[in-house]
């Protein structure tokens, strides 16, 4: 193998490669010998590496080449040394041709990759990381050309290699249908399996391509068959009907699914609920949660989470409460995201009586509201005729010292404005101004007003209080 030197106006448009000194736990003689072959002066590297008196085991060897993914040049000079005196591995040439491909040095991977052939140790794995190398790269018909040579070096074409050639192609961002054009090339010579509609199954799902995943998906199960191995293949597929807004189709295949004893799992549900929940459509998010329930999956707290926000987004307190009386049953407990979910629904239909229900629950279950949400909740109460429950919101929020307390405090006084028990508002106020809240200039403002009102008593009062608000 020839060493060569790397075109250094690549280095920067290169991809991260994968090792570092610091990214792994190396010895430290694999470390000396590193230090050794990328010293910028070092002239006769190869004396210098013997007379560390380190033989190049296999350990040391790996570890070395480990190290150099950002010095191949050093990774050569290095390799041909170990070469010398030790027999190396067939991991270590592999090694050796992953580093050279992903440093764009394509002639001496592929004197590698001869000389392997020449010393019986090439396999699989040597063509796969030829693969991701020109793949990375975006040299597809590379790739597939490196696929096509692979009997001559003594590698089989099979379905293993096609896989793994796809793969290679899908995992760069959007270079499916480059890998549908290899594929649909190849299978009248190699017939796929299951994992090979995987593959383009999750290339489709990660571009976003619906038709393509259903013309994939229904070539899959003509070939194939169903079968609940293949469970990743459906994933993707229903994946990517719910985020391209087709969730009806999607509903559908889960259809299909089930009569074929091939439902997908609770982690597939759970994301497809998320998806649904962000996109308000409650209607699917229903039949989707109707299909798992019926079929005897139980939803955990978070996927119980999202349907109750979807319910509650939509104004539907009942099916909230049903399923948050449902979800104990199913052993999966309320916390702190589900009580301030249907909390903040209630104020925001103005449920007053359920509102003050409600917040005595969540803090019997240790899950206060926030001081935000109390906020609201004060100014729902007085605004609904409740000004009681009113006060013993506000109590609750001094007597345990949840801060701030200034949101609160100002809804508080507004909504005693509006009810006209001023006598309550200086009560309030004064007390505020003790434990030095900060009342609002726009409520003293209402408070002026409303005073005003209520004649010469009522301003003296005001004027009482607003040399308190206005003293240092």
């Amino acid at each position: 193998m020839e060493a060569a030197t790397v075109n250094t106006s690549l280095k920067a448009s290169k991809p991260q490669l994968e090792s570092s000194l610091d990214s792994q736990d190396f010895s430290p003689s694999a470390r000396l010998l590193f230090e050794i072959i990328t010293r910028p002066s070092s002239h006769d590297v190869e004396s210098a590496l013997s007379s560390t008196g380190i033989p190049p085991t296999h350990d040391i060897v790996h570890e070395v080449l480990k190290l150099c993914y950002e010095n191949a040049t050093a990774a050569i000079t290095f390799f041909r040394w170990a070469g010398r005196t030790h027999k190396l591995t067939s991991y270590a040439w592999n090694l050796m041709v992953d580093l050279l491909g992903k440093n764009w040095m394509y002639e001496p991977m592929w004197d590698a990759v001869r000389s392997m052939k020449q010393e019986d140790m090439l396999s699989m794995t040597t063509f796969v990381s030829v693969f991701g190398s020109y793949c990375m790269a975006g040299k597809f018909n590379e790739a597939i050309k490196s696929f096509d040579v692979m009997d001559k070096y003594g590698v089989q074409q099979d379905v293993f290699m096609v896989n793994s050639l796809l793969r290679a192609i899908c995992h760069e961002e959007n270079q499916t249908t480059k890998a549908l054009e290899f594929f649909d090339k190849i299978k009248l010579k190699i017939p796929p399996n299951a994992d090979t509609y995987a593959i383009l199954l999750e290339g489709w799902e990660k571009e976003g391509n619906v038709a393509k995943a259903k013309t994939t998906f229904d070539e899959m199960v003509n070939r194939v068959g169903w079968s609940p191995e293949n469970m990743s293949a459906y994933d993707s597929l229903l994946t990517t009907l719910v985020r391209g807004l087709q969730a009806d189709e999607a509903v559908k295949y889960l259809q299909v699914m089930k009569g074929k004893n091939c439902l997908p799992g609770l982690n597939f549900f759970s994301n497809a609920l998320d998806t649904l929940a962000k996109q308000n459509d409650s209607t699917h998010a229903i039949s989707l949660w109707d299909i798992m329930a019926s079929s005897g999956l139980l939803p955990n707290s978070i996927m119980y989470n999202a349907m109750i926000g979807l319910h509650c987004n939509n104004n539907d307190v009942d099916n909230a409460f049903r399923l948050l009386d449902e979800m104990v049953f199913n052993g999966a407990f309320p916390d702190f995201l589900t009580f301030s979910i249907i909390f903040r629904c209630l104020i925001k239909n103005k449920k007053v009586h359920q509102v003050g229900k409600f917040f005595y629950e969540m803090i019997k279950n240790e899950c206060p509201p926030t001081p935000i949400d109390c906020s609201a909740a004060i100014m729902t109460l007085t605004d609904g005729g409740d000004p009681e429950m009113a006060i013993e919101i506000w109590n609750y929020l001094v007597e345990n010292h949840i801060l701030p307390l200034d949101g609160s405090a100002n809804a508080l006084l507004i909504g005693f404005c509006n009810l006209g028990r001023m006598s309550q508002v200086r009560r309030f106020a004064e007390d505020m101004l003790d434990r030095r809240i900060n009342i609002y200039e726009s409520t003293m403002k209402k408070l002026k007003n409303t005073f005003d009102k209520t004649g010469r008593h009522g301003r003296d009062k005001y004027d009482c209080l607003i040399r308190r608000w206005k003293a240092p």
